[in-house]
């Protein structure tokens, strides 16, 4: 069977990779997905249970944060930090070539860190997809690049035994006509430009439903073009939060619901919890709080930011620094996330690949300090 890049190549509307779509749904019910093997006697009785339970001795995973921000270098909140207007920031797509993304570079990296999963985002607040979406224009098959990014990390995932997390900007979205505008939504909702954006819906005309329709339906392809998916992973915390008697308009336990019922197996998180029913808490660095669900901390290896960020070239994280992480994650029975973001061309920054390479060799006992992980 051809590969999904090669499909992705051979048409641009994508319709050779929808056609294998029921092949994939058909692997994720017919069998263990190969990063549950350690719970397979668990999972025929009680998937999502399996899950958790494989997840609350993961310890240790990998965040990327790539799009059309990384070509900037200058944090992956630009748009909005430097108010760049809807169709100049379109017009980076232009430039989007990926050329040095190699799926399985990366999960081999992983592994020999030590990591058992991958968080990408697939979709960040700048709205635009990593993934071949027919709900939108704005993504990465659209662009010089041509690949569906996700799906070619999903299959490295699943071949390698690796469980694949997936990053979905679900509070903002600085693109969509209909995402949350800054009224009465959170003042990060969207960017405050002077004069207003034309190219968002306004007033009377501005109906949230049919943006929470177009995340469901993205969330349904997501869950349902590349197979077994350990988790969604779901960012905007502040604007539903920010007021409570409005948050039922975006439909959240029902969108949950719908997760589950596609893939009973995936995990569903809203950042530190947000309705109470999410199947673990994915905070991040400095969170100070208790937690009755499998806990998550996620943290970067640049100083702070999460997308590529060039004016910290020089200054990501040490070894030892990773290691006091993973250190105080395990005291307080959580997962380390760890975030890399990839330089414009979808490389992996070379101070983010020496570290980890020798966290990795600290864990397998061959490196200095390798008796830390077990302090």
């Amino acid at each position: 069977m051809p590969n999904r890049r090669q499909f992705i190549q051979a048409t641009s509307s994508g319709t050779a990779l929808m056609a294998i779509h029921p092949l994939l749904a058909a692997e994720t019910n017919a069998k263990v997905p190969s990063y549950l093997n350690p719970v397979a006697k668990s999972y025929a009785a009680d998937p999502r249970k399996a899950a958790i339970d494989w997840f609350r001795k993961a310890e240790f995973g990998l965040f990327i944060h790539y799009g059309l921000y990384s070509l900037l270098g200058r944090h992956e909140w630009v748009m909005m930090k430097e108010t760049i207007r809807v169709k100049e920031y379109e017009k980076l797509a232009e430039r989007f070539t990926a050329e040095k993304f190699d799926a399985d570079f990366i999960t081999d990296m992983a592994l020999d860190a030590g990591m058992k999963y991958i968080n990408i985002t697939t979709r960040h607040h700048d709205s635009f997809c990593l993934f071949d979406s027919k709900y939108t224009e704005f993504k990465s098959t659209n662009t010089p690049a041509k690949r569906d990014l996700v799906g070619e990390l999903a299959d490295a995932c699943r071949e390698k035994g690796l469980g694949y997390f997936l990053y979905y900007s679900h509070g903002r979205d600085w693109r969509h006509p209909h995402a949350p505008n800054n009224w009465g939504w959170g003042g990060s909702a969207r960017p405050k430009y002077d004069p207003p954006e034309s190219f968002y819906a306004q007033g009377e005309t501005h109906d949230l439903q049919i943006y929470v329709e177009f995340m469901k339906n993205q969330i349904t392809e997501l869950l349902t073009q590349y197979g077994p998916v350990g988790g969604i992973w779901l960012d905007g915390f502040s604007t539903p939060a920010s007021r409570k008697e409005k948050m039922h308009e975006f439909r959240l336990q029902e969108l949950y619901d719908h997760i589950h019922s596609l893939q009973p197996q995936v995990l569903v998180s809203y950042k530190q919890g947000l309705l109470g029913t999410e199947d673990f808490k994915a905070p991040e660095r400095n969170w100070k709080g208790e937690s009755d669900v499998p806990l998550e901390i996620c943290d970067t290896l640049q100083p702070h930011g999460w997308g590529y960020m060039k004016s910290d070239d020089g200054k990501h994280k040490t070894p030892d620094q990773v290691m006091q992480m993973l250190q105080k994650a395990k005291a307080i029975q959580a997962n380390l996330l760890l975030n890399t973001g990839p330089l414009p061309d979808g490389s992996i920054h070379p101070e983010d690949q020496a570290t980890l390479r020798e966290v990795g060799k600290r864990l397998r006992g061959a490196g200095p300090d390798a008796d830390a992980s077990s302090q």
